[in-house]
């Protein structure tokens, strides 16, 4: 995880666990901009809130992380004219949410009194540090060399 940039999506776990599922992400409901500035090979850490967007329960934990794949940033048509963009994300398995709360002594991003306002952008870039504590958190060992099409990485 050395040698890449970390980035953190702010989206509620339910959306997470589609996308975990699908081997993709989305952000910012559905804008490309955010997954553009992303490189392959990136680290990707899902953040939740809230178990679900609109009705959900509070969360706040770190809900997946995996990798940036190669392919392009796509539109996808999900019906009712919503086409969001999508990245391919190859999702590390056998990780474990971690609440924000376990976390915030060592992150330096929080320690900010005015994180939450980084939160509400959606997406934004962490530093490698915070990003090997949230991995090493979820049980993230090593990044992988290669990984399958789908995106469902055995650790």
């Amino acid at each position: 995880m050395h040698g890449s940039r970390h980035w953190v999506g702010v989206i509620s776990r339910s959306h997470v666990l589609r996308g975990v599922a699908g081997g993709f992400t989305q952000v910012c409901h559905g804008k490309r901009a955010p997954l553009a500035r992303m490189a392959p090979g990136d680290v990707f850490i899902a953040y939740s809130p809230k178990t679900d967007m609109v009705d959900g329960d509070p969360l706040r934990a770190f809900t997946a992380i995996g990798r940036v794949g190669h392919g392009p940033v796509v539109p996808f048509d999900m019906g009712n004219g919503f086409i969001p963009f999508r990245r391919d994300i190859l999702w590390y398995r056998r990780t474990r949410e971690v609440a924000l709360d376990a976390l915030r002594d060592p992150l330096a991003f929080v320690k900010d009194a005015g994180w939450g306002m980084l939160a509400r952008r959606g997406h934004f870039e962490i530093q490698p540090a915070d990003g090997l504590v949230i991995a090493a958190a979820m049980g993230v060992m090593e990044a992988p060399a290669q990984a399958p099409r789908q995106g469902l990485l055995a650790l």
